[in-house]
């Protein structure tokens, strides 16, 4: 399995892997396939820009030369936020969970967080009764800070939605 930088090549696979998965597991993501589907490809292409002032940056997560894992993260701009990024987007291919491609994900996250001066904290969402996720990202090092309760309505009815964080230097805990 080799993890890295999505780029402008992959955007097709990319927007591909992402309405399979918004079809696939729709309590994990606000966004569905009737939003996402008939969006120009040139909003995918910001998320795998190769620009060095990204806002937006996708890593994904191959096993041979299939795209089997995603996730991605999103600089805030903002003077009082540029100190936060948010982990987006994550998801791995049902057939491939298990085999320490999240956690991989996680870490090129990292990777690329550390090279931000400027960047304290990565933050996230994920869905309260995906037990699975809520155990990596903790192993990972990301803390509950909050829940928020009727998060996403879906055709079932409503998620909440754990929010996490964890800082990008590795002394603080």
């Amino acid at each position: 399995m080799k993890v890295h930088r999505l780029t402008p090549t992959h955007v097709a696979e990319y927007r591909a892997f992402m309405l399979q998965a918004y079809a696939n597991e729709p309590e994990a993501f606000t966004a569905t396939v009737a939003e996402r589907e008939p969006l120009p490809l040139e909003w995918w292409l910001t998320r795998v820009s190769d620009q060095p002032d990204a806002t937006e940056l996708v890593f994904g997560a191959f096993v041979e030369s299939r795209l089997v894992g995603v996730t991605g993260l999103r600089y805030k701009l903002r003077p009082r936020t540029r100190h936060k990024a948010t982990l987006f987007g994550m998801c791995v291919l049902r057939d491939f969970t298990g085999r320490g491609i999240g956690r991989s994900l996680v870490a090129a996250v990292f990777e690329q967080a550390l090279l931000m001066p400027e960047l304290r904290v990565v933050q996230l969402t994920v869905t309260q009764s995906n037990i699975p996720a809520l155990r990596l990202y903790e192993s990972c090092g990301f803390v509950p800070f909050g829940i928020e309760p009727f998060a996403n309505k879906i055709s079932e009815g409503f998620v909440s939605k754990v929010h996490m964080w964890r800082s990008v230097d590795p002394d603080v805990p």
